[in-house]
């Protein structure tokens, strides 16, 4: 696949929200854009211009996770208030909601058929739902703390999920068995999620790192450094060959899985970057804040390699399914080819009005929506690059390039060791077996 064509650009504010936005997700459809908070409101923007934003009321504390349902008909919340909201997201605003654990529900997500929910606790466990009215089906439970995140595998056969017991794990969906743990981080897993080809996992963690594992081989195949504070969330590029992590330390990354190597440091929250997702077809991606603000920002990648990206995917996996993105044992991390190119191109204020809770003698609730009106203006994003003096830049580059090739020095020296040691255990394991042969046939012969 080309580079970039253009730098990914910001396209819309939304302000609505009164307290930290925890969770972000676009519907399928691309006309809406969901959000849950702090402040216990979910937030459904309607992304076609002066449309009116919807406010749902209805959970009792700070919603930790949204996500819509693959059809985009129904968008899920998950609450420290113990619960699972489902909610359709039109102005009526109904929703169902059942208790689904006994300590904050922290994740919630559906399976790619839509059939299914999965949800993680501070109870220390994962639980897994039929969305048609929200039966249980089975619970997950060999964490020993809470459990911060979990998801389905694309092919809805696996399960991920991670915690602050510091591990990542691997569930079999039909065995219910845990079929392997992930130890390596040097924190509490903030966040996890399949890469789209369904053979590997990205976490994001506390010790400001982001890895990226091989869950057929149990490998770690990719490990960046690129941020200077706790990472909160992170978000795969539907080609697979794109992650973008939000951060504290209030950037978004956006990482080149193919070169493994840093492309993007985008600013524009003030204070924590605490979620980010690509829409269904990756044109854009949105990031919510401390700041309380929901952003909308365009990829700008080449909209031609799209299709192409995505209509070669499967041919581009070899016979193992391993994907080019994840060849080699271990690749370095990259700290030097950052660059913000990020320029806002409007802001959306959210004029909230009082919210009408309807009283429901059914087991729906229904909820009237606080709408907004919508006014714009024009803000400048911080650039990285300005007040740099034209030579000192190309000095810059310079050692850019040659970081670069020493990096891929590095990771080709790597590869040839990781090569010698598999050669070197090989041989060991012949030896073995050839040495046990001999004594077996002279016991034998005695």
């Amino acid at each position: 696949m080309t580079s970039p064509l253009e730098d990914p650009s910001l396209e819309r504010h939304f302000k609505g929200h009164r307290d930290t936005v925890t969770s972000i997700d676009f519907n399928a459809n691309m006309k809406q854009l969901a959000s849950g908070s702090m402040d216990s409101c979910l937030m459904v923007w309607n992304l076609k211009p002066q449309m009116r934003a919807y406010r749902f009321v209805g959970h009792k504390d700070a919603i930790m996770s949204v996500q819509f349902s693959p059809s985009g008909h129904l968008v899920a919340s998950a609450s420290r208030d113990k619960t699972v909201r489902l909610w359709i997201p039109s102005v009526k605003g109904e929703s169902t909601v059942f208790r689904a654990h006994t300590g904050t529900v922290r994740s919630v997500s559906f399976s790619s058929d839509g059939q299914s929910l999965v949800t993680a606790s501070d109870d220390k466990t994962i639980k897994v739902w039929t969305v048609h009215r929200q039966k249980f089906l089975f619970c997950l439970s060999q964490h020993i703390n809470w459990v911060r995140c979990a998801k389905f595998s694309p092919d809805g056969r696996l399960i991920v999920s991670a915690s602050d017991d510091k591990t990542i794990k691997i569930w079999d969906k039909a065995s219910r068995e845990c079929t392997h743990s992930f130890c390596e981080h040097g924190g509490f897993v903030n966040y996890v999620d399949f890469h789209p080809s369904g053979t590997c996992i990205a976490a994001a963690g506390t010790d400001n790192t982001v890895k990226v594992w091989d869950v057929r081989m149990n490998k770690l195949l990719q490990h960046y450094q690129v941020h200077n504070a706790v990472v909160n969330g992170l978000s795969f590029h539907p080609s697979g060959n794109y992650l973008i992590t939000a951060s504290n330390d209030s950037t978004l990354k956006i990482l080149d899985l193919l070169e493994g190597r840093l492309l993007y440091t985008l600013h524009g929250h003030q204070g924590p970057a605490t979620c980010v997702a690509f829409s269904r077809a990756g044109d854009f991606f949105a990031s919510g804040g401390s700041d309380e603000q929901v952003m909308v920002w365009k990829t700008n990648f080449d909209i031609a390699d799209y299709g192409d990206v995505l209509k070669t995917q499967r041919h581009d996996t070899n016979v193992n399914g391993s994907i080019p993105i994840m060849d080699g044992h271990f690749t370095p991390s990259y700290h030097n080819s950052a660059k913000v190119s990020a320029t806002e191109k409007s802001e959306v204020d959210f004029v909230d009005l009082p919210a009408n809770l309807e009283k429901s003698k059914s087991p729906t609730e229904q909820h009237q929506v606080s709408q907004s009106t919508v006014s714009s203006n024009e803000q400048q994003v911080h650039h990285i690059e300005n007040g740099i003096h034209p030579t000192l830049a190309n000095t810059l580059e310079h050692i850019v390039g040659q970081l670069d090739v020493l990096t891929q020095t590095v990771g080709i020296l790597e590869q040839r060791l990781t090569l010698t040691e598999d050669k070197l255990k090989e041989c060991l394991e012949n030896q073995h077996r050839i040495t046990l042969h001999i004594m077996q046939t002279n016991h034998e012969n005695d």
